[in-house]
């Protein structure tokens, strides 16, 4: 229960020692454990808190799982900031009895989109005055609804190494951008792969190269491509995975994941795993046609379920390896 989490986390927080042991979501790999400075989750806290103005007795809602650095950052920002801590078990509908407003919350965007579906739940996140979104991708369809509340809306960027998150996307309102703004505190910069590389001195000592590809605007901002661990190369053609689900998820109602598999013509086929049933056949097909002809999948695979990490993204592993069993038994 997330009670007793918050009071051994509590504990731990408290105690001597100046470090503490986070674990990794596993989105891309096996989830680790690190060890990271409470001094520098305080600062990341105060980041966020004095970036979004957040105020001593400011009502914020603690959601998420305490395992994840997601849910600790929840508590260390009550802590610095003086936040009134809302507590509530993770679960899919985190406002279902959440009667008092509330400045502030932070969600994963399954979430957001249940609450959106349920029209007592949305009225209450319309009261809450900032959410942040974060822990997994924000698909088009879930952003034009975003788009349409009146509050404060943020999608995030950061890891389980960063601390949460060191930049923030407004999804909503007339700041509304594709780009996310670094904290002044973050400087970044590509690599030779063009993937972004974090050099964050008040959460990490390690200049960070990530495996997510980017756009990088001379004023600092940057937008996400995809990861370079998520590109299939097919035949000598690169296909970003993240892309390919972005253009079909406006025309795939059921959920998804595109994966691959060792091919012996082209390196690798575009693997399709998708949640369906036998009649929704031809407007599968269909969906396929608006995209790319080099991007189709070569394979299309029913599961029971898309394999998620327990912050709720996309395994990417586990659907690699699932897509390549499934291919050997057909």
């Amino acid at each position: 229960m997330i009670r007793d989490d918050l009071d051994l986390f509590l504990s731990e927080w408290h105690n001597d020692s100046p470090v503490l042991e986070v674990q990794t979501s596993g989105s891309t790999g096996t989830p680790k454990r690190i060890t990271v400075r409470k001094k520098q989750m305080e600062n990341s806290a105060r980041l966020t808190c004095d970036y979004l103005g957040l105020r001593q007795g400011d009502k914020a809602l603690l959601c998420m799982p305490l395992r994840y650095i997601a849910g600790k950052m929840m508590v260390v920002r009550s802590l610095v900031a003086g936040l009134d801590l809302v507590v509530r078990e993770p679960s899919g509908h985190p406002m279902q009895d959440v009667e008092t407003p509330l400045r502030f919350a932070a969600m994963i965007p399954l979430q957001v989109y249940n609450t959106l579906q349920v029209p007592e739940e949305r009225e209450r996140l319309c009261r809450t005055d900032i959410l942040i979104v974060g822990g997994g991708s924000i698909d088009r369809e879930l952003e034009k609804e975003i788009q349409a509340l009146p509050n404060q809306v943020y999608s995030t960027y950061g890891m389980t190494e960063t601390l949460s998150h060191i930049a923030l996307r407004r999804l909503n309102g007339p700041d509304s951008s594709p780009y996310y703004t670094p904290f002044p505190s973050v400087s970044l910069s590509l690599s030779a792969d063009n993937t972004l590389v974090i050099n964050a001195p008040l959460v990490t000592d390690e200049t960070l190269v990530t495996n997510d590809v980017a756009e990088l605007l001379p004023d600092g901002r940057f937008r996400i491509l995809g990861r370079k661990d998520n590109i299939i190369n097919s035949g000598g053609i690169k296909i970003q995975i993240e892309s390919v689900e972005e253009a079909l998820r406006p025309v795939i109602s059921v959920n998804f994941a595109i994966t691959s598999v060792p091919d012996p013509k082209f390196g690798e086929a575009v693997v399709l795993l998708i949640e369906e049933t036998e009649p929704a056949r031809k407007s599968l097909a269909d969906a396929l046609e608006t995209i790319p002809k080099y991007q189709r999948p070569k394979h299309v695979l029913q599961v029971e379920a898309i394999p998620l990490t327990g912050s709720g993204k996309i395994d990417r592993a586990t659907c690699r390896k699932l897509a390549i069993q499934l291919t050997m038994d057909n």
